[in-house]
């Protein structure tokens, strides 16, 4: 499976989990760190752990193990580190703040029409 393929997996399974103004960011021609990133907020602290555990066990289950999370502790900016892609999981008040929609509106985003959990 290419990185855009579980991009679109990652971004599925946290739709399933009601994520909040979902985007996936091409970014492999900008960093050399990863490929995509996946951002989304969560309505609170509680919604972000649980959009953050169902796409770790998801992922787990097609046996990608993440490098590293961030920020679980508080739950207010939840980075989950899987190579080729990075997921940001935002409390939706804390998003705008940093603003990372912005600092990549210059690269490509990917259409999620094809976006699955399955």
């Amino acid at each position: 499976m290419d990185a855009k393929e579980l991009a679109l997996i990652v971004a599925g399974i946290a739709l399933e989990k009601q994520a909040i103004a979902l985007e996936v960011i091409d970014v492999s021609n900008k960093v050399d760190y990863t490929r995509y990133l996946v951002i989304c907020s969560g309505r609170s602290e509680r919604h972000v752990d649980a959009l953050c555990s169902a796409v770790e066990q998801g992922m787990r289950e097609r046996g990608i193990r993440p490098l590293g999370i961030e920020g679980r502790q508080a739950n207010q900016w939840v980075l989950v580190d899987f190579d080729d892609i990075i997921l940001h999981v935002f409390e939706d008040t804390r998003r705008g703040f940093y603003d990372l929609d912005g600092l990549w509106i210059d690269a490509e985003r990917v259409p999620l029409r094809a976006a699955s959990g399955a």
